[in-house]
């Protein structure tokens, strides 16, 4: 009779513990987000912002048919998560969702607002103009986007100075004499010293790469308009 009761309350704990995970339900972490299989090498701390539960994919055997370099790839613990960042749900892998969100125009993504006072700096900051531009950090040209703004008539020349917010939170700097682009800042400490610096420009847009980093800025931040 101790071994059928035993038994009994083994087994209702079994059903107990598969009922409350779900057919559909993904592994949980501590902190109660849930965790993006390896397969889809998510990568940040979430999208669009870093408390938010989606995230940016990057490119693996899983992910390398959706990747677009006009679109973010972003995966979703659910539909509903999907939803409420816009984009287009493009398939579920492994339980994730996943979304792919344009940058903007084909190839060259960003259309993004520029917010600038004439004359004056954008109320609490040191920038005549800010916006978001797309930016990439991997070597793999545009994959997500950075906050920017620029200092217009900057050092003896005149030109202008566009600082760039990269996702570590760390900055870099690029030059301007009008609207060419002439180098960028560097450092020993994260290798940049000895990065070559490259641009070409399609229209109004000039696309930089700076060792494995890629920005795309348009003319209007530089000089305004």
């Amino acid at each position: 009779m101790r071994v059928t009761t035993l038994a009994s309350i083994a087994a209702a704990a079994m059903l107990s513990s598969c009922s409350s995970q779900g057919d559909g339900d993904l592994p949980v972490t501590p902190e109660g987000t849930s965790e993006f299989p390896d397969s889809l090498a998510a990568f940040g701390d979430g999208y669009p912002e870093s408390t938010d539960p989606c995230r940016q994919l990057g490119e693996s055997d899983a992910t390398s048919n959706y990747l677009d370099d006009s679109a973010i790839l972003v995966g979703c613990p659910s539909a509903s998560d999907a939803e409420a960042i816009g984009g287009t749900v493009i398939d579920t892998v492994e339980g994730i969702t996943l979304v792919s969100v344009p940058l903007g125009d084909t190839n060259l993504p960003t259309d993004a607002p520029i917010e600038e006072m004439a004359d004056t700096l954008v109320p609490g900051t040191e920038y005549n103009a800010t916006t978001i531009l797309p930016c990439g950090f991997d070597g793999e040209g545009v994959t997500t986007q950075c906050e920017a703004g620029v200092v217009r008539n900057w050092g003896e020349n005149g030109g202008a100075l566009v600082e760039v917010t990269k996702p570590d939170g760390l900055r870099r700097a690029i030059y301007f004499d009008g609207t060419t682009p002439t180098g960028a800042d560097s450092a020993e400490a994260d290798g940049s010293a000895g990065w070559d610096f490259e641009y070409s420009r399609d229209g109004d847009r000039i696309t930089i790469t700076y060792g494995p980093e890629t920005y795309v800025i348009v003319d209007a931040l530089i000089v305004g308009g």
